[in-house]
């Protein structure tokens, strides 16, 4: 199992703006690709973008044309940018290797980081 770890979350008031990043303390590794998750309390995970290895990136539609991912092969490291921020995207934020391949409640396993949108 790959080991990576989420930062950049933190409190914005609706419209503003978030970079997440996700990095792999091991270095690089074998996999298809890299998905950003979230889960807000109460709620059910929910895979909100990914990227392959080749670079096609995916969005839901509640995250569509205000998110966008990207990685970094060089430093082993994904980003997902976040835009118009809005309330319902609060949630606890986790990224995870191989999304295509995972049920998504894997996705939400252990600590990511916290972004809170206020209006």
């Amino acid at each position: 199992e790959v080991q990576l770890v989420e930062s950049g979350g933190g409190s914005v008031q609706a419209g503003g703006s978030l970079r997440l990043s996700c990095t792999a303390p091991g270095g690089s590794f074998d996999a298809s690709g890299v998905g950003w998750y979230r889960q807000a309390p109460d709620n059910e995970c929910e895979l909100v973008s990914s990227i392959s290895i080749d670079g096609i990136t995916w969005y839901s539609d509640r995250v569509k044309g205000r998110f966008t991912i990207s990685q970094d092969n060089s430093k082993s490291t994904w980003y997902l940018q976040m835009n118009d921020l809005k309330p319902e995207d609060t949630a606890e934020y986790r990224c995870a290797a191989d999304p295509f391949s995972i049920p998504v409640g894997v996705g939400c396993w252990g600590q990511g980081t916290q972004v809170t949108v206020s209006t």
